[in-house]
């Protein structure tokens, strides 16, 4: 029996709380509200929340100036709550109750909350409207869902990372030319041409690297991607929020790879995807594989919050399509520890709003099915995409543009006629073309002067590169030894280059116990190399689940780490993670 269908869940995945926030119908009755044990008259939301990005609002009918003034002054203060977003609960009142409104107030309400939005240059899309009660007169009463955007003054859009991952032939690399170009597949690996960057991938129909790719919508909710427009240049102008997809690869050969782009590129969110058929827990049986959970492991261990994508439903049986959820949830539930994370199957689009709404705040992992041939439920994973929460809020952001800025480097290139190239994320500061940083540390210690000539984000070329942004920089002049893992810094940054380094460690598996001189491939951002355990302030060494302080010293040359990142250890079969306590620089 699944997971799902035991006592407190229905048949759809979810329990009784679950359907009746935001109002679900039962899908028994299109006329009908879910019912609700607790409140048996009226459905309630969770009471409004102090902090985060959503409001709700009874009426907004003909506001008087200074009510005006106040209700726009609170949505600027929610926009920043939201990165940028905001949801607003039309005919709710402040304790969660669906009181609803009539049809001439809701358009007044609407019209208001439009008013307010374009005070301040922000946007307003209605994502759903439902009855909730009758009036008097017979007419029914509607609360409706809002989202309001703003791009934020010096950006063109809201940019969302988005990191591809799971086992080898799922159909990463196919689903993302589908969204991306906007064409379906023939079923023989067509879309997946567009996102391989080397030979040797189109001859294996296998991802070795990491590709990049966008997807946009525009201030109405509509697709921008290569089938509207013919350049990445054009999708970014004309999009307000841009989805960056990073399609990983999902063969163990190629899992260091994979690995840098969950620690290197610090995605937002995660997106699983999942055969429906083959390379699952037998050969030729369908579910999640070995490499998809140990995918999925990592996500955890990084707390990334993710959504699952099953894919090839055109050619599944409903019974092995079952199967496949089933399996999902049931690795959910084992290695998300103590069922921490809720599955929601997503079936239609108010489930994909609530999962939008909740995933954050609940843990909901929301599950689609899609097929890449014929477009099934490829509808509503768009949808999901966007109202996906953006990552890093705005108040955050504009404190880390003020700090020193720091480039972590996750790839280098050689460009005919350009030169050295570097690719990776920028945690902090600004860097604009003209800027004089240091770049480090070399295989001594030390950092050397480079000045960057220009920039480019998502294939475009542009002026400047702000803090939680990828970008690629060209350099001059050139580094000696340049390599991942290296840093750009500005005046004021702390260099830190360091052999020993000192941190809490967490043992996710190992077959015996860990000791000193242990040697182990550590990924801490951006840096990936092979540390030995120096010293393990624990007697008789460390086991599987065990935590302990451990020493480490980098095997080569000397890095830039600092107190509070995450790292990630692997040696065979063993895995661990951690965050750093103490380092110890070279000087």
């Amino acid at each position: 029996m699944s997971e799902l269908t035991k006592p407190g869940y229905n048949e759809k995945g979810r329990t009784e709380a679950m359907d009746s926030f935001l109002g679900l119908f039962d899908p028994s009755n299109s006329n009908e509200w879910v019912d609700n044990d607790e409140y048996p008259t009226h459905h309630h939301l969770p009471p409004e929340p102090q902090l985060g990005n959503v409001e709700y609002k009874l009426k907004l009918v003909n506001p008087s100036k200074q009510r005006f003034e106040h209700l726009v002054t609170q949505m600027k203060w929610r926009l920043r709550e939201g990165q940028g977003e905001a949801i607003y609960e039309i005919g709710v009142e402040d304790n969660g109750i669906l009181t609803g409104l009539s049809e001439s107030d809701m358009a007044a309400s609407l019209q208001t909350l439009q008013q307010m939005a374009l005070k301040l240059g922000a946007t307003t899309t209605v994502l759903r409207e439902r009855p909730v009660d009758s009036c008097d007169n017979g007419n029914l009463r509607h609360v409706a869902e809002v989202l309001v955007r703003k791009v934020p003054d010096d950006q063109h859009n809201i940019e969302v990372r988005v990191a591809v991952i799971g086992s080898a032939d799922a159909g990463k690399s196919t689903l993302l030319g589908v969204l991306t170009h906007g064409q379906l597949d023939n079923g023989r690996g067509r879309a997946r041409l567009n996102m391989f960057r080397h030979l040797h991938e189109i001859q294996s129909g296998r991802t070795s690297s990491i590709s990049h790719e966008i997807l946009g919508f525009d201030s109405q909710g509509r697709l921008m991607n290569y089938r509207e427009l013919t350049t990445a240049e054009e999708i970014c102008e004309s999009s307000s929020k841009l989805i960056s997809f990073l399609d990983l690869a999902g063969h163990r050969k190629y899992l260091k790879t994979t690995i840098l782009g969950l620690t290197g590129y610090s995605p937002h969110h995660v997106m699983l995807v999942v055969s429906a058929v083959g390379g699952g827990r037998v050969s030729g049986e369908m579910g999640v594989s070995a490499e998809a959970r140990e995918h999925l492991c990592l996500a955890l261990a990084l707390d990334v919050s993710f959504f699952v994508v099953i894919t090839k439903a055109d050619v599944a049986s409903q019974s092995a399509l079952d199967a496949a959820l089933e399996d999902v949830e049931s690795a959910l539930k084992s290695v998300g520890g103590g069922g921490r994370r809720v599955p929601l199957r997503v079936c239609n689009e108010d489930d994909v709003i609530t999962a939008g709404s909740r995933q954050l705040a609940d843990s909901v992992v929301p599950l689609f099915c899609v097929s890449n041939v014929t477009g099934q439920g490829l509808d509503l994973l768009a949808k999901f995409l966007h109202v996906l929460p953006p990552g890093t809020s705005t108040k955050e952001k504009e404190r880390l543009e003020q700090e020193p800025c720091e480039f972590q480097v996750d790839e280098t290139f050689r460009v005919p006629e350009v030169g050295i190239v570097v690719g990776g994320l920028l945690t902090k500061g600004v860097i604009t073309e003209g800027s004089k940083l240091m770049i480090g540390p070399v295989d001594t210690g030390s950092f050397l002067p480079v000045t960057v000539q220009s920039i480019h984000r998502n294939k475009a070329p542009c002026r400047a590169v702000r803090a939680s942004q990828s970008a690629s920089l060209s350099l001059f002049p050139e580094v000696p030894g340049l390599r991942k893992g290296m840093f750009l810094l500005g005046p004021g940054a702390q260099l830190s280059p360091c052999l020993f380094f000192q941190a809490t460690v967490c043992v996710l598996f190992h077959a015996t116990a860990i000791h000193p001189g242990f040697q182990a491939t550590v990924h801490v951002g951006s840096v990936r190399q092979t540390a030995v355990m120096e010293g393990i302030m624990a007697a008789g060494g460390i086991h599987t689940d065990d935590r302990a302080s451990v020493l480490f010293r980098f095997l080569c040359h000397p890095e830039r780490v600092c107190v509070g990142m995450r790292l990630l250890f692997r040696e065979g079969r063993t895995r661990g993670i951690g965050k750093v306590t103490q380092v110890f620089p070279l000087n």
